[in-house]
């Protein structure tokens, strides 16, 4: 088995014995382009979300030396008319960047990328006389025009933007793209490849505002094109997952759902998935890869103005970003909308086109934001809020007045010098985060329909927990007790008695001048009762 050509369909085997989410619809798309002016093909998505799987599938299907007729029996591509026509007929080259990077120093990989793939194929096609000093291009050129019969190559590169995102070195980063720019952008590229696919977590790198291999069709999480449902898995993909293990579909929702992409709102994280599957419980996997590890720098950096975003994000609330100007480099990052265009292609955002903004898509990542934010020594009050967001709930639920207030005090304050506004908005948002564990056994609604009007927060209790309502009612530069009061004008806590026969009523009123909150909670059931 070789390390480029002739390896094999063990990996794409092993992914289908395991369970495999048919995802080949894929192939349909790429074979579509071969041999056309859409050959070249770069798709970039987050850590975890099935890239390597896409790409040993692709070779699995395209490799003139795999025998894999039983591992597309029954999937979708093969019911496509353009199955027979490329199944099993190309030389594939497969190219791992990440394997090089841990194979080799820094200053030798672009040579070993020319003399390892180049040895390989000499020890393939032994016959052919290969031009003296040619590079990867020349021998690949010589190789096709060496027989009549000699099919086009089709090249796949997996994590192919490793070299940029993990190597800091300007020269080397220059050779790769080079390197890239030659084999691809040459003058032979169309005669020497039927397709090229190219799969890494970042997009490819901008000059100004030209990829450097702008011969490339590209797909991404914030332009997917018709790949968008390839990118991760449906809501009725983990709905028949759910069902086939006998497990409750809604905690997988919550965890890991989220993420829109393309015309599709409701896409999962698959290795997430997968894995609670396989545990037989969701938690949030991305802390086993030291997720919140890649947020803290931005976190950290002031410089890049998030602070006040970050915790409209922790709290819920969508930001817009503007995502044209980022350079598709780690190591580039100069704005604010840099920071959130990049968490977007991590996977850390979910990315609405239509309203161009971001948010927090589930319960996964933002716990990996919370772990980022206890762990920064920048946001230590912040930080302590989120710890005692357990308390805080507690304390609200037993009517402990006193506690809430200091707690409340606590995060606005430190909340408030960060936000640019300073009103109603700023408190609900500070609010948001202080019951931010609260989201374990409830779901929190802002501007909440319910009787006559819209209540300012309300704490509606999931299923798992019997555990009552809670309905806040806000003010500024009033009284606690003018919010309890509208509460019963407008009798908002009507239709939230039907959950578990009470509601925990909690008026606050802020005082600018004070800058201290005033708190009324009381408890209302069913008969009337206070």
């Amino acid at each position: 088995m070789g390390r480029f050509l002739k390896k094999g369909n063990e990996g794409f085997k092993a992914v289908v014995r395991s369970e495999f989410v048919d995802k080949s619809k894929l192939i349909d798309i790429i074979n579509n382009t071969l041999g056309t002016e859409r050959q070249f093909t770069c798709v970039s998505r987050a850590r975890r979300f099935g890239k390597s799987v896409a790409a040993k599938m692709l070779y699995a299907y395209y490799d003139q030396w795999c025998d894999s007729g039983s591992l597309f029996e029954g999937l979708e591509i093969a019911r496509s008319s353009s199955f027979e026509r490329h199944f099993h007929r190309y030389p594939v080259i497969y190219i791992d960047m990440t394997d090089f990077i841990t194979r080799y120093e820094v200053d030798s990989i672009i040579d070993h990328l020319h003399s390892d793939v180049i040895a390989e194929l000499s020890e393939v096609f032994p016959d052919v006389r290969y031009k003296e000093g040619g590079d990867l291009s020349d021998v690949l050129q010589q190789i096709v025009v060496s027989d009549p019969y000699q099919e086009k190559f089709i090249m796949i590169i997996d994590e192919w933007d490793a070299i940029l995102r993990e190597i800091r070195n300007d020269k080397v980063v220059e050779r790769y793209i080079n390197f890239l720019r030659g084999l691809f952008k040459s003058s032979n590229a169309m005669s020497i490849f039927a397709g090229v696919y190219m799969t890494g977590i970042l997009p490819i790198k901008k000059y100004n505002t030209q990829s450097a291999l702008n011969n490339f069709h590209e797909y991404s999480v914030i332009q997917p094109g018709p790949m968008a449902e390839c990118f991760g898995f449906t809501a009725k993909e983990v709905q028949d997952l759910c069902a086939k293990h006998q497990v409750d579909y809604e905690p997988f929702k919550e965890w890991y759902d989220g993420y829109q992409i393309g015309g599709s709102t409701e896409m999962f994280n698959p290795t997430s998935v997968m894995t609670a599957l396989y545990n037989n419980y969701c938690d949030s996997y991305w802390s086993n890869t030291g997720a919140y590890e890649a947020l803290t720098p931005y976190l950290k950096n002031e410089g890049f103005g998030v602070k006040d975003d970050i915790l409209r994000l922790l709290s819920g609330e969508s930001c817009t970003v503007n995502t044209s100007s980022f350079q598709n480099d780690m190591h580039v990052v100069r704005t604010r909308d840099d920071v959130f265009t990049l968490l977007i292609h991590l996977g850390y955002l979910s990315y609405d086109r239509e309203s161009m903004t971001c948010k927090i898509p589930n319960r996964e990542v933002a716990t990996e934001f919370k772990n980022a934010v206890i762990a920064d020594s920048g946001w230590v009050s912040i930080a302590k809020a989120l710890q005692q967001s357990d308390q805080l709930l507690n304390d609200t639920l037993q009517g402990n007045t006193d506690a809430v207030e200091v707690a409340l005090d606590l995060i606005h304050d430190e909340s408030t010098s960060v936000l640019e506004y300073n009103d109603e908005n700023s408190l609900a948002c500070a609010l948001r985060i202080a019951y931010y564990t609260a989201r374990k056994d409830y779901f929190i609604y802002q501007e909440l329909p319910t009787g006559k009007g819209y209540a300012d927060i309300v704490l509606l209790p999931k299923p798992t927990t019997t555990k009552p309502p809670v309905l806040l009612e806000l003010k500024y530069n009033h009284s606690a007790g003018t919010a309890i009061d509208q509460i019963h004008e407008r009798r908002y806590a009507g239709k939230l008695m039907e959950y578990t026969g009470e509601v925990v009523l909690v008026g606050i009123n802020y005082d600018k001048q004070t800058k201290q909150h005033e708190c009324i909670i009381e408890r209302v059931r069913m008969n009337g009762e206070r």
